[in-house]
């Protein structure tokens, strides 16, 4: 039923719009099989029930690779280059695979994947200490506060990073700064 369903929303919308974007938030909470539903969408048909959804595009936003992510960069780090200097291709087939084969990513033994129908993987690196600085700098100026480096460093030091001893990434990006800042608003 939810397939169908899916399928009727998707296709309703692309008729009125081929432009159509569609964005599926938290992909690793999906029943596994459920986003199959859109293959026929995805596949390399020039029209499906005489709709072409070629114009359409799909965006498919999980969690599922989060700690293979966190492992690339780490492992980055550690033999001492810049997170800055990671590329795509160094992760595309490691979360292609690791999200295939991950029973909480919605994506699990997806024909999606199975049948390259997938354009691109685009992994969302754990941030660094100085770029949670850069997101409470960025919070201060945007409510209109001039930006002071001593409340900069404490908001990102009440930040907590992974892992436990080198402390080198945030473990919640920068989701809590505006909190955080909350209490430092008295400055």
């Amino acid at each position: 039923l939810f397939q169908e369903q899916l399928q009727n929303w998707i296709r309703g919308n692309v008729s009125a719009c081929p432009y159509s974007i569609f964005i599926f938030d938290e992909m690793d909470k999906m029943h596994p099989g459920l986003i199959d539903a859109i293959k026929p969408f995805l596949d390399y048909y020039e029209h499906v029930d005489r709709v072409s959804y070629r114009k359409a595009i799909f965006i498919f936003l999980s969690n599922a690779g989060g700690d293979l992510i966190n492992k690339a960069a780490l492992d980055f780090w550690m033999s001492g280059k810049q997170r800055e200097e990671m590329q795509l291709k160094e992760l595309e087939l490691m979360l292609s695979v690791g999200v295939f084969n991950n029973k909480n990513s919605g994506l699990w033994h997806s024909s999606l994947i199975d049948r390259n129908l997938i354009d691109y993987f685009v992994p969302f690196l754990p941030l660094e200490h100085k770029h949670v600085k850069m997101c409470v700098r960025a919070e201060m100026k945007a409510r209109g506060y001039t930006v002071d480096e001593d409340i900069v460093q404490a908001v990102a030091d009440e930040m907590t990073f992974f892992p436990k001893e080198q402390k080198i990434f945030s473990d919640k990006g920068c989701k809590t700064v505006q909190a955080k800042l909350d209490i430092h608003e008295d400055f």
